[in-house]
């Protein structure tokens, strides 16, 4: 059984993406799973090309330096070729209906001057990610679900109406892992493309970095340490992620703590120490740069004579192969 995930270069790694995602892939992972960089996603809104390839580089090296198996890694559009083959036979199998009513695009694209057509297409291309390489299951989120249901139609489809090429994938919800919020605005999550890093926590922040980051938390005025979710946001959200790096439950890990001094020190400490190794490995990835080339050649290669096959069934079934 294969199972598919990716993460988009849009903004930097930071320590909701690692405790959240990829520290359970890594402990999770079997040996047919694939892990991608998915850095054509990026491109459906304004970006810029040096910034996005530089992230691309960074964020390969930090999924094998959080203990991915390098050969289960690989940057989608170093198979582009393969991929927007497929793309174009299942954009003709697609309907426009289906597209346009995916929430994510009506969500961006609402009030938008412009609109990029890939914004509008790019489901397509996240079902030739799930289908090239026979993906059986695909962990997501809610606001994801809806993509792997397209992906699920456009192949039932094509099997239907040319021969059985695909394998129906299914979407799976993954464990429930460490929901982190903005340590400056705990009303909203964690995210790679926020503007505004100063309630962020990057992997790679030095960790006088993140003691700072942490000591200016938003918390509020009751000095009480516990957890309270609806109550004390800023506070829960400290406690969720001290739950996280020590393997306790938020209200386990309030215990003892009487200060939210001595409780931004302790979460700031466990944070510190929890990315150390994957902090250290991933520099070390970064400071020899033909050694990830050639760790991103041998992922490229693999996820290419993955689905080398099936897309030449594809094609023949479709009549242009």
């Amino acid at each position: 059984m294969t199972r598919l995930s990716g993460i988009t270069p849009s903004g930097r790694v930071h320590v909701g993406n690692y405790l959240g995602a990829l520290r359970r892939w890594a402990r999770e992972g079997a040996a047919e799973d694939l892990y991608f960089v998915s850095d054509m996603h990026a491109m459906t809104t304004a970006y810029n090309p040096q910034r996005l390839r530089a992230l691309s580089k960074e964020m390969l090296a930090v999924l094998i330096g959080s203990g991915i198996n390098p050969r289960s890694v690989f940057v989608q559009s170093d198979i582009a070729t393969q991929l927007s083959t497929l793309t174009w036979v299942l954009e003709c199998t697609c309907t426009f209906g289906e597209v346009s009513r995916m929430t994510q695009f009506k969500e961006k694209s609402t009030g938008a001057k412009t609109i990029r057509l890939g914004l509008l297409t790019y489901p397509v291309l996240m079902a030739s990610d799930i289908l090239l390489p026979g993906a059986d299951e695909v962990p997501v989120g809610d606001d994801q679900a809806q993509h792997v249901e397209l992906a699920r139609a456009l192949a039932r489809r094509f099997n239907t109406t040319y021969g059985e090429a695909f394998v129906v994938p299914k979407a799976v919800m993954p464990k429930v892992g460490a929901r982190i919020r903005d340590l400056a605005s705990p009303d909203r999550k964690m995210a790679k493309s926020t503007r505004d890093e100063a309630g962020v926590v990057f992997v790679l922040d030095e960790p006088d970095m993140i003691r700072r980051k942490f000591r200016r938390a938003v918390t509020d005025t009751a000095d009480r340490v516990e957890y309270r979710p609806e109550h004390q946001p800023g506070v829960a959200n400290l406690l969720e992620i001290l739950g996280a790096c020590t393997g306790q439950s938020p209200k386990k890990a309030a215990e003892g703590i009487g200060s939210y001094r001595v409780l931004k020190e302790t979460v700031a400490d466990a944070v510190i120490e929890e990315l150390r190794d994957v902090r250290k490995r991933t520099q070390d990835l970064l400071a020899d740069p033909a050694g990830l080339d050639r760790i991103r050649a041998t992922g490229a290669e693999r996820a290419a004579q993955r689905g080398a096959h099936r897309l030449a069934s594809v094609l023949r079934l479709a009549g242009i192969g």
